[in-house]
């Protein structure tokens, strides 16, 4: 009697198990043209990008954390292929590349995903996100109807889809992930390649369709998206966006919270008060989906960052700043944003707006459904404020703003009504001294003795290095007859280098005898310059400097990059000489970066000498290495950069990224205006370095003895470099954004 009851007990516990399982199991995510559905409920999605590289795993709960607080439903992010897939097999999903724990940070804070797996994703990320080695698959043609590239996306995006299904990670098996991305922005390019690039974007849609991952299917910029797929805006405004289908919802995937910097650009900043009249401006329009691009920007570490010339931070003046802190006025204002629009979240998908003209300028959007009803009073004048009569009441709308009224009565929120002050934000000197400053110069003498790779023309540089190093050396020889009239003082010669970019330094008998740079509008340039020659054999070297692969444009995986000619020298007795077609030697890369330098186990093999401290302005070429011990505290860390040239810094092994010290160049005297809308983007920081400091993570750190290595290309004075905390001062609020503009009839 007694086993039976046990063994009922435990039948009725399996049941009970397995149906509430299959009730989570069992998740659905669909859409109408409202709204995406979950579990049978329309909702409005609030959503941010935050990239798992472009941070360090002990920063991803505080960040998601930050962004739940600040009223987001969901996080979005790239997958990024070339971290994931350096070599054809191998895989790398460790550290900063866990995408799967990154995921489960997410879920285990309560937000969805939004799963962007592209593969390819542009985001001023190298190579578009591409690995190198997908350009040597023989036959390929990138983002076209290829068989070798189509071939290669499959097998990836097939890759991450049954990941994510083995840790159950998708909400059809009650994971967070409720959306997916194929592909990225592909409409312009599409339309550019004709027929080819629509049976791509089908292809595409369709492959993705098929690998059943129970959650609906988003391509972004794609108006030809095919059912089911959900064709997506990006943009600074989407409000007059409309997908292609009656039956599909409002997406805008990429909200632009602010912009990229570039090293030589200024740094761009969004005004949150437009940020949240953009999105207002959707919401009222009948969009339900929005995600800021970016919510936290972060830092491209290593080598990472694309363009070329895109800068280390990747701060895009988000709401949570590089360094995980919170960004005010923008974090405060658009908590207050989210919260007003989703007090009026069942009117909003349950009903289309009523659109009523309140002056010349002045627009209400009502929302109603049975007892529910919310209301959007625009003002779209961009200098004049306006007074409206909405029901029987005044309202007093600022220009170019919207107010949310989620009971059509109450003006909770206005886009243009600030309750925050700005943060005041200080870099403090730390507690920590770099110490025993030690060089090591960059052996130039040797150059072609150590070379493997020789050819009588210019190699291209991708082609060279495979992207295992930014630098590639050209070394060549010309010999110089004694009876040069130069050589008795007369027109001094000089050597013209033409590059595809992105950067060259030029060295004649291994002295330096200058550079030259592209930027990210034209990467292509040339040196021209006076050189040093002597009677007899003379070896040219050129150091060819990437800054970041393309990560854009049509087929740019043949685009060119490194020197890539004429190569002349002029002003000899006999006019000029083309050194272009002769025979050149190859070095892949630095000897420091051969012998490991940056390692924090030391190399033995190399011989360190103590540096002066007055040693200034030293000579191009060289090795910098201290140590220091951490800083107490908890605050966020950075380095102070600016006594430096160009060049990169790594601490204990670990690449904090490239760096250079060229000044922004703009104007900073006035915002950039997008079409007839108010403000899209404002610079600031002309004639100061395009970027001073740089994320020094703390997880990177040991109590002691760490150890920091710097690369430097143009010369600096490493002792002035110091390591800084960065503070952010938040002023209280001031009063609430709320009853403030509302005057009874």
């Amino acid at each position: 009697m007694e086993t039976n009851s046990v063994s009922k007990l435990l039948l009725l516990l399996f049941f009970t198990i397995f149906f509430l399982g299959s009730e989570v199991i069992h998740c659905t995510v669909t859409y109408d043209r409202k709204a995406i559905i979950i579990n049978g409920q329309r909702r409005i999605l609030i959503s941010g990008s935050i990239h798992y590289p472009r941070s360090t795993p002990e920063m991803w709960e505080d960040l998601i954390q930050k962004a739940k607080d600040g009223g987001l439903d969901v996080i979005d992010t790239y997958v990024f292929w070339n971290v994931h897939e350096p070599s054809p097999g191998n895989y790398n999903f460790e550290g900063r590349y866990d995408l799967v724990q990154f995921i489960k940070t997410v879920q285990k804070k309560g937000l969805y995903v939004h799963l962007r797996i592209g593969p390819y994703v542009c985001a001023e990320w190298n190579f578009g996100g591409f690995p190198v080695w997908l350009k040597y698959v023989p036959g390929i043609s990138f983002r076209t109807d290829n068989g070798p590239f189509k071939a290669a996306m499959q097998g990836f995006t097939q890759k991450i889809v049954q990941m994510m299904k083995n840790e159950k990670l998708f909400q059809s098996q009650g994971g967070p992930i409720i959306l997916s991305q194929i592909e990225n922005e592909y409409g312009p390019q599409g339309r550019a390649l004709g027929a080819s690039g629509h049976a791509y974007s089908n292809w595409a849609a369709k492959m993705a369709v098929g690998l059943g991952t129970g959650v609906p299917w988003v391509m972004c910029k794609e108006d030809d998206a095919p059912d089911p797929v959900i064709n997506a805006c990006n943009g600074f405004y989407c409000d007059d966006f409309s997908p292609n289908k009656p039956y599909k919802p409002k997406l805008w995937t990429e909200s632009w919270s602010g912009w990229f910097s570039e090293f030589g650009g200024s740094n761009p900043q969004r005004p949150v008060e437009d940020l949240a009249f953009a999105v207002a401006r959707f919401i009222q329009k009948g969009g339900s989906f929005f995600n800021y691009y970016m919510y936290h920007g972060g830092t491209n570490f290593g080598r990472s960052a694309g363009g070329p010339f895109i800068t280390t931070s990747y701060d895009y003046d988000a709401p949570i700043d590089e360094y995980g802190l919170l960004r005010e006025p923008k974090y405060g204002h658009l908590k207050d944003l989210h919260k007003a629009i989703k007090q009026c979240e069942h009117a909003l998908v349950s009903s289309d707006p009523t659109v009523t003209s309140l002056g010349a300028y002045e627009q209400a959007h009502v929302f109603s459904s049975g007892t529910t009803c919310a209301a959007f009073l625009a003002n779209y004048h961009s200098n004049s404020a306006a007074r409206v009569t909405f029901n029987n009441r005044h309202y007093d709308l600022p220009p170019w703003s919207i107010s949310i009224l989620p009971d059509c009565r109450t003006d909770v929120f206005n886009t243009a009504r600030m309750r925050f002050q700005p943060s005041q934000i200080q870099m403090l000197p730390s507690n920590s001294k770099l110490l025993s400053w030690e060089t090591y110069d960059e052996d130039v003498s040797s150059l072609a003795e150590s070379s493997r790779i020789t050819a009588s023309r210019l190699l291209e540089q991708i082609d060279a290095t495979r992207d295992t190093s930014d630098y590639l050396w050209y070394i060549t020889s010309v010999d110089i007859s004694s009876s040069e009239s130069f050589l008795r003082g007369r027109n001094k010669p000089s050597i013209s280098v033409h590059s595809s970019g992105d950067a060259v330094h030029v060295f004649i008998n291994g002295k330096f005898s200058g550079s030259a740079f592209g930027t990210r509008e034209d990467r292509s340039f040339t040196f021209n310059g006076p050189i040093d020659l002597r009677a007899g054999t003379n070896k040219i070297a050129l150091l060819s400097v990437a800054v970041g692969l393309p990560n854009g444009g049509i087929h740019f995986e043949s685009w060119k990059s490194g020197i890539t000619g004429p190569v002349l020298l002029h002003d000899l007795d006999h006019g000029q000489k083309d050194l272009t077609g002769q025979k050149w030697s190859y070095q892949v890369g630095l000897k420091g970066e051969a012998m490991n330098l940056v390692s924090p186990n030391g190399v033995s093999s190399v011989d360190w000498v103590s540096e002066s401290l007055a040693s200034q302005n030293q000579p191009q070429l060289k090795w910098h290495k201290a140590h220091f011990n951490a800083p107490n505290g908890v605050e966020p860390l950075a380095l102070d950069m600016s006594s430096m040239g160009k060049g990169q810094v790594w601490i204990n092994g670990q690449s904090i990224g490239r760096y250079w010290m060229v000044y922004a160049k703009g104007n900073c005297n006035s915002c950039n205006y997008a079409g007839t809308y108010r403000q899209a983007k404002c610079q600031v920081g002309c004639g100061q370095p395009t970027q001073r400091w740089y994320h020094v993570p703390r997880s990177w750190l040991k109590p002691k003895n760490n150890l920091m290595v710097v690369f430097e290309e143009l010369g600096g004075n490493p002792w002035k470099i110091s390591l800084v905390k960065r503070i952010i001062h938040t002023p209280r609020s001031s009063k609430p954004n709320l009853m403030t503009n509302t005057t009874q009839g």
